[in-house]
């Protein structure tokens, strides 16, 4: 992520919260759990594979596009909603959290419908050259054996 996306940050004393136009980031600032999410979120693999196991431990950036629902519990903090993993809690002011969940609101329908485009797009683009990918597979394909 470069800085030129990013929205909003909300700095507290254990951790950072940033937003960007399609991802939202939870930063611990110190510690072994620090360490540890520094690891995950530096190796794709590693996030993709254990990320469900790290997830209750650290926080691990998000996706816009991959966000149900964002909300402000009693306490002022914001709940965010993302289907087949662990809800993310974010302890903020309630002032904080209500400038964030609006933010948030604004930019999810947004994110989502970019990535129902890009998606439609590529589908496009699998249906309009599939059959030449596929003569070409073949062509390669013959070329080895020879």
């Amino acid at each position: 992520m470069t800085t030129d996306d990013l929205v909003m940050v909300i700095d507290k004393p254990n951790f950072t919260v940033k937003l960007h136009n399609t991802l939202l980031e939870v930063d611990l600032k110190e510690g072994i759990r620090k360490d540890l999410e520094r690891a995950v979120e530096s190796r794709p693999i590693l996030r993709d594979s254990l990320g469900l196991l790290f997830q209750t431990v650290i926080p691990l950036d998000v996706q816009l596009r991959d966000i149900k629902t964002v909300t402000v519990d009693k306490k002022g903090k914001v709940k965010v909603v993302i289907p087949s993993r662990k809800d993310l809690v974010i302890p903020l002011t309630k002032r904080e959290s209500k400038r964030l969940v609006d933010k948030l609101n604004e930019l999810i329908p947004i994110e989502k419908e970019r990535a129902m485009k890009d998606k439609e797009e590529a589908a496009k683009a699998e249906k309009a050259f599939g059959p030449k990918r596929a003569m070409m597979e073949k062509e390669l394909d013959r070329g080895r054996r020879a």
